[in-house]
C-alpha cells in the first residue's frame, strides 16, 4: 500500500475550507479521511473513523478544546466538514476515571457536549479517540491487517510483526470499556505508532494529519509483506457440474425463497438481490472448505449489523436438473432459519439485555460455480451486502494464507447485531408502499414511461427503464434514479436479455407496466397491411412477449406480481382513422383478461389502464393541432375535451398504475384516465 498524501492537495484543502471558516485541523482531518476513505481495502460502507483535538470557539466566543470525530452516517470517503462534528474535549476526558458507562449514558454525554446540536451523533468509537493523547487518529478496518488478526493465534502474529512499533488490544466490544483498555494499553506503549484491536481493525496517530495517514499506510504494508512471505495455496474446489444454470435463472428461486412470510403464510416482506461473480469469487464460493471458514463469522465485527454473522450456502446449480436445485436451495434456506433462530436463542439466553430476534432471512448467499448474491431491503442495502462479502472474500482467502481464518465467538457476533448503537444506524421510518419491489417499465424513455418509472420510484419501488432509444433511456434513468436497459420489446430475444439484466441487478421482477407503443393511423379500407402487422408488432406482440417473460420470473419467485398495460381509449371506443392503433390496442386488453385467468392462482394479477389525449410521444403537438382543426375547436379545448373540462397529464396516468399495483385484490380491471368520457366507458 503507498501513501497517496500529496503537499499540493492539502494546502488546496486547508485553502478551501478557509473560505467556509473552517480551521486547518479539520481540513487536513477532511483531506487524509478522504484518502483513507476512498480504498476500499482499508474502510467501507461506513466503517471506520478518525478524529482530530483542535480549540474551536463556542457561542460567547470563548475558545474550548474539542474533539472532531467521524459523525454517524458519514462515509469516510466523501467526508466533509459537517460530517466531523466537534465535542467539547475535557467532559469526555473525564470520563476515563469511571469504572463502567453504559452505552446510553456514553451516547447522552457525547450528544450533550456537541457544540452544534444539530450535529450527527459523535462515532461509538469517540471516547476511544479521547482518551488517547494524539492529536491526528486513524482508524480503519484493513483487510490485509484482519487477514492477521483473523487467526487462532493473531495476537502471537502481530507481536512478531510489530514489536513495539503498534501495540495489541484484545478484542472488547466497542464503546467505554474498549476505549478505557486502548487507553490503558497505549499508555505501556507511549512511544508506539498504533494499536492493532484484535480481529476488529488498526488505529494510528500523530502530531500531525500527515504522521497519523503515513503510519496508518506504513502499519497496513506491513501486513501485506506478512501475507505476501506467506506461500501461496490455492483453495481446493469441489466438483461442479458440467454446465451450470444462468445467474438469472437462480435469483429468481433464491429471491422467492428469501421472503418472509406470516404464520397463515401470507407475503409480508421481498428482499432485493443483486449478483457478483469473477474469478476470485468463483474460487471461493468452489472452495472445498466453505462450509468451515465461512461459516466461522464476519471478518470485522460491524459487518455483523448489515450482512449477519454467516452467509447461506446453496447447492451448486446443476443445469440439468433445475428443479432438483430449487429442492435443494429450499431446504438449505430451511436450515439457515432454522441455525439462526437457533443462535438467537442460544444467546440472547445470556444476554443481560434481552433482545428482539430480527428477521432470519440470509443478506449474502453463496452459489458454488456461480458467484455470490447480495440481500437486502432496497437496491442499496444489496449492494453494501455485496460489497461487504467482496471484502469478506479477500479477507478470508489471505487468512487462510497465512493460517486459519478464525472470528469472535458467537455471542460476541451476537452482541455486535442486536447492539443498540449499531442497529441506530439502519433504522428508517414507515417503509413506502412499494418498497422492496422491482418494477419493469418498456417505453421509458418516453414522456408517459418516464412519468411512470418516476412515480413507481417515488412509491419505494426499485425501477429498470426499458426503451429501444438508448440515448432517451439513459437520461430517463438518470432522472429517475433507476437501471437503464435498451431492449426492443417487439424482439423477444431482446426481451428476454433485458429481464436478464434486471434479474442480476435486482433479484427478480414483481411489476411489469408494459407502456411501449406508437400511433398507426389510417382507414381500414385503405391501410396497407405492412403498416397494420407493425402496429400489431408493437401495440399487441410486444406486449406479449414483455408479459411471458415477466411471469416466468413471477412464477419462479412464487410471491405473485402484478403485469400493467397501457391500453388506450381506442380499444373501447374506436375513432375513425385510428383502426391501426385501435385494434391491437383492444386486443391487447384482451390479453390483458386473459392473464388476469390463467394466473391468479399463482397471485399474479393483471390490470390496464385506458387513457386519452395524453401530450407524448404518441399525441404530439402537431397531432394535437391536427385533431384539434379537424374538431373545429381549439388546441387548448381538444386536450380538455371532457367531462371535467381538465386536461390530462402523463402523471396522472402514471398514477393511475400506481394504484393499480397497490390494489392488492384486483385483477381483469381497466382504469380510464380520460378526464370523462361516457363514449369510451367499460359496459
Amino acid at each position: 500500500m503507498k501513501s497517496l498524501w500529496s503537499d499540493a492537495d492539502a494546502a488546496s484543502y486547508i485553502r478551501r475550507y478557509a473560505k467556509q471558516g473552517v480551521n486547518e485541523d479539520v481540513a487536513l482531518r477532511v483531506y487524509t479521511t478522504q484518502l483513507l476513505g476512498g480504498d476500499p481495502r482499508l474502510v467501507i460502507h461506513g466503517g471506520g473513523n478518525t478524529s482530530v483535538k483542535t480549540r474551536m470557539n463556542d457561542i460567547t466566543g470563548r475558545s474550548l478544546k474539542v474533539l472532531c470525530v467521524k459523525g454517524s452516517g458519514w462515509d469516510m470517503g466523501n467526508i466533509e466538514p459537517p460530517g466531523l462534528p466537534a465535542v467539547r474535549l475535557a467532559p469526555l476526558q473525564e470520563l476515563v476515571s469511571l469504572d463502567a458507562l453504559s452505552d446510553e449514558d456514553m451516547v447522552n454525554v457525547q450528544r450533550g457536549n456537541l457544540l452544534d446540536s444539530t450535529s450527527p451523533n459523535p462515532s461509538v468509537e469517540t471516547l476511544l479517540h479521547a482518551f488517547l493523547p494524539h492529536k491526528f487518529i486513524d482508524h480503519t478496518h484493513s483487510n490485509a491487517v484482519l487477514a492477521l488478526t483473523d487467526q487462532p493465534d493473531g495476537a502471537e502474529i502481530c507481536r512478531d510483526l510489530y514489536g513495539d512499533r503498534a501495540a495489541l488490544v484484545p478484542y472488547i466490544m466497542p464503546g467505554f470499556a474498549l476505549a478505557k483498555k486502548a487507553q490503558e494499553v497505549q499508555g505501556q506503549y507511549p512511544d508506539c505508532e498504533g494499536l492493532i484491536l484484535l480481529k476488529h481493525g488498526v488505529f494510528s496517530f500523530g502530531v500531525s494529519a500527515k504522521e497519523a495517514y503515513t503510519r496508518m499506510i506504513r502499519l497496513v504494508g506491513m501486513a501485506e509483506k506478512e501475507i505476501a512471505k506467506s506461500k501461496q495455496k490455492p483453495l481446493a474446489q469441489v466438483r461442479l457440474p458440467k454446465k451450470l444454470m444462468k445467474p438469472s435463472e437462480i435469483a429468481p428461486v433464491l429471491r422467492g425463497l428469501c421472503a418472509l412470510h406470516d404464520e397463515d403464510g401470507e407475503l409480508e416482506k421481498r428482499f432485493v438481490m443483486t449478483f457478483r461473480t469473477d474469478t476470485k469469487i468463483k474460487k471461493y464460493v468452489s472452495a472445498r472448505e466453505l462450509e468451515r471458514f465461512s461459516q466461522v463469522g464476519n471478518v470485522t465485527p460491524d459487518h455483523s449489523i448489515r450482512i449477519k454473522p454467516v452467509p447461506l450456502i446453496v447447492p451448486a446449480p446443476n443445469a440439468a436438473d433445475p428443479a432438483g436445485f430449487g429442492k435443494g436451495a429450499a431446504a438449505a434456506m430451511v436450515g439457515f432459519r432454522i441455525r439462526y433462530r437457533s443462535y438467537f436463542e442460544n444467546n440472547n439466553g445470556k444476554s443481560p439485555v434481552k433482545k428482539i430476534r430480527l428477521d432470519d432471512s440470509p443478506r449474502v448467499i453463496l452459489v458454488p460455480g456461480v458467484g455470490l448474491f447480495g440481500v437486502g431491503s432496497d437496491a442499496k442495502s444489496a449492494h453494501i451486502a455485496a460489497d461487504l462479502a467482496e471484502t469478506t472474500i479477500d479477507v478470508t482467502t489471505n487468512a487462510e494464507v497465512v493460517g486459519r481464518f478464525d472470528s469472535i465467538s458467537k455471542y460476541d457476533q451476537f452482541e455486535i447485531e442486536y447492539w443498540s448503537l449499531e442497529q441506530a444506524k439502519l433504522s428508517k421510518g414507515a417503509e413506502k408502499p412499494l418498497a422492496r419491489q422491482v418494477a419493469v417499465v418498456t417505453g421509458a424513455g418516453g414522456t408517459i414511461g418516464r412519468a411512470i418509472a418516476a412515480a413507481f420510484k417515488a412509491q419505494g419501488a426499485e425501477v429498470a427503464l426499458l426503451d429501444r432509444d438508448a440515448k432517451a433511456v439513459t437520461a430517463a434513468a438518470a432522472a429517475v434514479g433507476g437501471l437503464a436497459v435498451t431492449a426492443d420489446v417487439i424482439d423477444s430475444k431482446s426481451v428476454d436479455a433485458a429481464f436478464r439484466q434486471v434479474v442480476e441487478a435486482f433479484g427478480g421482477v414483481d411489476i411489469v407496466v408494459s407502456n411501449a407503443g406508437a400511433a398507426w393511423q389510417g382507414r381500414m379500407d385503405e391501410v396497407e397491411d405492412k403498416v397494420l402487422r407493425e402496429s400489431f408488432e408493437l401495440n399487441f406482440f410486444a406486449h406479449q412477449n414483455v408479459a411471458k417473460r415477466a411471469v416466468q420470473v413471477m412464477r419462479q419467485q412464487g410471491t405473485g406480481g402484478v403485469l400493467l398495460f397501457n391500453t388506450t381509449k381506442q380499444a373501447v371506443n374506436p375513432g375513425p382513422g385510428f383502426g391501426p392503433y385501435g385494434l391491437p390496442k383492444a386486443a391487447t386488453m384482451a390479453l390483458m383478461r386473459q392473464y388476469a385467468v390463467e394466473f391468479g392462482g399463482d397471485g399474479i394479477r393483471s390490470n390496464a389502464v385506458n387513457a386519452d389525449r395524453i401530450k407524448s410521444g404518441l399525441l404530439t403537438d402537431a397531432m394535437v393541432k391536427i385533431r384539434a382543426k379537424a374538431r373545429g375547436v381549439s388546441e387548448a379545448a381538444y386536450m380538455r375535451g371532457n367531462l371535467l373540462n381538465r386536461e390530462v397529464t402523463a402523471e396522472d396516468v402514471a398514477q393511475a398504475f400506481v394504484n393499480l399495483a397497490l390494489a392488492e385484490k384486483s385483477t381483469g380491471a381497466i382504469l380510464t384516465v380520460d378526464g370523462g368520457n361516457i363514449a369510451a366507458a367499460l359496459r
